[in-house]
């Protein structure tokens, strides 16, 4: 069953309905200013940190789902209701919600009038611009009120939800002509504020939340829309809003447009006040100025627009399939941009308020973005390198308002160093720049302690190669990529922390996919030696790598797969004599990546394994058998009940490690099979099963052994964005940026005869015809000449290539 369907020429998916099975969100912003919005107006707005920047207020597992933070109701004579239908509920005579990139379109209609909202985030201000359509479709005059209000959070997202002992005394606002401006806490340590604001006068406000919603009352029915007479109310203390009460008259066939703005300011400290206890306006009136003319606000729209099509532009397909032009050239892409904003910091299922940027999520998410932005790639690198210590470890995450590593959750992730080579070569093949390897980068953010970022890198390395156990595996530490693998947690307390909880170190808890991820990136990073002329340390880490390879083929080899791991006490974890749990899907994909067993047939057999054991019609388990009861030395992943999160659960973040697995040894049909099992436009049919939005990833499916088998969760917000994106353009595909040229690989399945491929790579504009013969060889023309191999060399001052593969 389908809930709306994709506009791919508007690049939008249309929800047809209020009642989808989940709030189906959007992201607004792309700079400093973000908020999520959902289908029915829900969502929050924040300043850079969801956590120490929180401008409005989101309530999370609530009932009814999904009410907060920003509302419109319209008062029609007695008849109540809302363009985006929540709060109210009231039924609606039409409803859409447009998701687009960057913005969001709700439109409802009621009574003949209709009321559409737009809302975005422009490229330049930190504000959320809400664009009010009404138009009277009917035969008579129409006089009603529109109330736009939204509820103000005090900052610290995780202080508002707790400290009420201090916060229900701080509120404190401004109200001048129809700005309602949210100062608190500003008259002491903040030198920022917050602005609701709409480009018409008002007859009336309110910003006392009891006032506004009367007494026992929720925001399905405020007493003063119901009244239809604002209270003018001034917050002192207790639950500051901005609400706005304006009259409209329309005739027959009239529109009239309004613009609301969220805004955020900061002024400097010395510059903080006009008069004493009142804030310096200058910028918020400057802003508001500015976005005053309806002619403005859609050249801030365009330019949005604008934006979002020069950043897809650099990797387009066009195909037989519209399923998968419009994930790789629309929502894949969108959805790492989204990745890069935010991590896992902020959505629907991360509360924005536990963690901050993490080390390996923004590592990985680099490599679907760095196409698109690499200026900014090369400022993310920076940042994640910063945090890393002396020794070669790291923080697990960082502050993004701050910069700061965070231990809050936990560190000593054995797999996060290795993953700063990984988006660090994959930034310089993508742009041809060396020089960020000189960057001189701090340890720990410490003054002092800079050394180049190929500093960084060797000693990501070393970590590894210091901290081997007694199969000269890699220690794993807290845990490896599975943040739920605690082999060194024997946690028994109810409440305690899987993440920071260590009674035991053995030094022996080994992990294969650490294994796996070294023989990969040590490899690249000797690979960077070797160009650099270090041909010296290139041939210690090579050897280095063999001797990895050497104990994954030895040790980490169980008949038919690759083993997960060994637990402290030294046994297999992943075994075929392991009563649960006995093939994981991690290693499986990872080792092949990175090359192991493709001589021996090992590869073949892993994969096989994982099409018999692991593979279901919505995607590939994560483990098999589920565990069923708890198993004190494996930590939490034996916590959840079966079929779910790291429990057999789909998490679809590594299935495309099998697909790519796949296109390494050739099995071309395999791995689109493996693509297209998870990916939203191929799935959109069984929006009711998943429930989650069709048009971007979700972490995690349900598996067999679940009661809501197929059934997705934590969705946007997943590094399956960018391993799909990785996946589906650089091995099916095949068009891999490579560091003297791009690289034409095609993998394609049986069901793509022919494909063009358009893509910008470093100031050139490569045309890609790929006619799929089937024949298992790859011939390529490039403008006319054919030539060796499969590299693309660069030609100084070449804008256009046309190229013709066959393969």
């Amino acid at each position: 069953m389908k809930y709306g369907y994709f506009d791919d020429r508007r690049k939008e998916y249309v929800i047809q309905t209020p009642d989808t099975p989940l709030p189906w969100i959007n992201y607004l912003g792309s700079n400093q200013f973000f908020s999520l919005l959902s289908n029915t107006g829900g969502g929050y707005s924040f300043y850079r940190d969801a956590k120490l920047r929180r401008i409005t207020r989101y309530r999370y597992n609530n009932v009814p789902n999904d009410i907060g933070s920003r509302f419109f109701y319209i008062k029609d004579q007695d008849e109540i209701w809302s363009p985006c239908y929540k709060p109210v509920k009231s039924k609606l005579d039409s409803y859409s919600c447009r998701h687009g990139m960057g913005y969001s379109i709700i439109s409802g209609s009621r009574n003949s009038i209709v009321a559409s909202i737009t809302f975005f985030v422009p490229l330049e201000d930190n504000c959320e611009l809400q664009h009010v359509t009404l138009t009277n479709e009917g035969d008579s005059k129409k006089s009603f009120d529109l109330f736009g209000v939204v509820e103000w959070c005090l900052w610290n997202a995780v202080d508002d939800a707790a400290n009420y002992q201090r916060n229900l005394s701080i509120g404190e606002v401004e109200v001048e002509n129809s700005v309602i401006y949210h100062k608190s806490e500003y008259r002491e340590r903040r030198n920022h504020y917050g602005f609701y604001s709409v480009n018409a006068d008002t007859c009336g406000f309110d910003t006392n939340r009891d006032s506004f919603l009367g007494a026992d009352k929720d925001w399905s029915l405020p007493d003063r829309v119901r009244s239809g007479q604002s209270a003018d109310s001034i917050a002192s203390g207790w639950y500051p809003i901005a609400s706005h009460q304006i009259s409209i008259s329309l005739e027959p066939g009239e529109t009239k447009e309004l613009v609301f703005i969220l805004g955020y300011i900061e002024n400097e400290k010395n510059d903080k006040w006009d008069l004493p206890n009142k804030i310096n306006k200058t910028k918020a009136k400057e802003m508001i100025s500015k976005y005053e003319s309806l002619s403005s606000v859609n050249k801030a729209f365009s330019e949005l627009a604008g934006y979002w099509e020069d950043l897809l532009s650099n990797y387009q397909v066009h195909s037989a399939l519209p399923q998968l032009d419009r994930m790789v050239n629309i929502w894949n892409q969108y959805q790492c941009m989204a990745t890069f904003n935010m991590s896992r910091s902020a959505s629907y299922y991360e509360t924005g308020t536990g963690r901050g940027m993490g080390f390996r999520d923004s590592c990985q998410d680099l490599l679907g973005f760095v196409h698109m932005i690499p200026e900014q790639a090369r400022e993310r690198i920076i940042d994640i390198a910063s945090i890393q210590f002396e020794d070669g470890s790291t923080y697990h995450q960082y502050q993004p308002l701050t910069k700061q590593g965070n231990a809050d959750i936990g560190g000593g992730f054995n797999d996060d160093p290795l993953w700063l080579i990984g988006c660090t070569t994959a930034y310089i093949r993508e742009t041809g720049d060396m020089s960020i390897l000189d960057e001189m980068v701090p340890f720990n953010n410490v003054k002092g302690t800079e050394k180049p970022l190929l500093e960084h890198l060797k000693r990501s390395v070393y970590y590894t190669i210091n901290h081997k156990g007694p199969h000269n595996l890699p220690l794993i530490g807290r845990a490896d990529w599975n943040d739920c693998l605690n082999l060194n947690c024997f946690s028994e307390e109810p409440g305690e922390s899987f993440q920071t909880c260590e009674n035991i170190d053995s030094k022996k808890a080994e992990s294969i996919f650490i294994g796996a991820m070294f023989v990969k990136y040590a490899g690249e990073y000797a690979d960077l030696c070797s160009r650099l002329g270090n041909t010296e340390e290139a041939d210690y880490v090579n050897k280095e790598i063999q001797k990895m390879t050497e104990a994954i083929e030895t040790s980490g080899w169980d008949g038919s797969w690759f083993l997960r791991a060994y637990d402290s006490y030294g046994d297999p974890v992943g075994s075929h004599i392991c009563e649960e749990g006995q093939i994981y899907i991690e290693p499986q994909g990872f080792c092949v990546m990175a090359g192991i067993g493709i001589q021996n047939g090992n590869a073949k057999k892993a994969l096989d394994s994982v099409e018999e054991r692991l593979t279901t019609p919505y995607g590939i388990q994560l483990l098999n058998p589920c565990y069923t009861k708890y198993h004190i030395n494996l930590g939490e992943i034996t916590s959840y009940p079966p079929g779910y999160k790291e429990n057999g659960g789909i998490f679809c973040h590594n299935n495309p490690w099998v697909s790519i697995a796949h296109t390494v040894i050739g099995q071309r049909n395999e791995a689109f099979e493996s693509y297209k099992r998870i990916s939203p436009a191929f799935t959109e049919e069984i929006s009711d099963i998943h429930r989650t939005e069709p048009y971007v990833y979700s972490q995690m499916i349900a598996g067999r052994e679940a009661p809501n088998y197929g059934e997705a969760k934590n969705s946007w917000l997943t590094g399956t964005a960018s391993w799909s994106f990785v996946n589906v353009s650089q091995f099916i595909l095949g068009i891999r940026a490579d560091y003297d040229g791009l690289r034409i690989e095609p993998c394609l399945p049986d069901e793509l005869n022919e494909i063009t491929i358009i893509r910008e790579f470093r100031d050139a504009r490569f045309n890609i015809h790929i006619n799929n013969r089937k024949t298992g060889k790859i011939q390529i023309m490039v403008d006319g000449e054919k030539i060796k191999g499969t590299l693309i060399p660069l030609i100084e001052n070449k804008k256009l290539y046309t190229v013709e593969v066959d393969v």
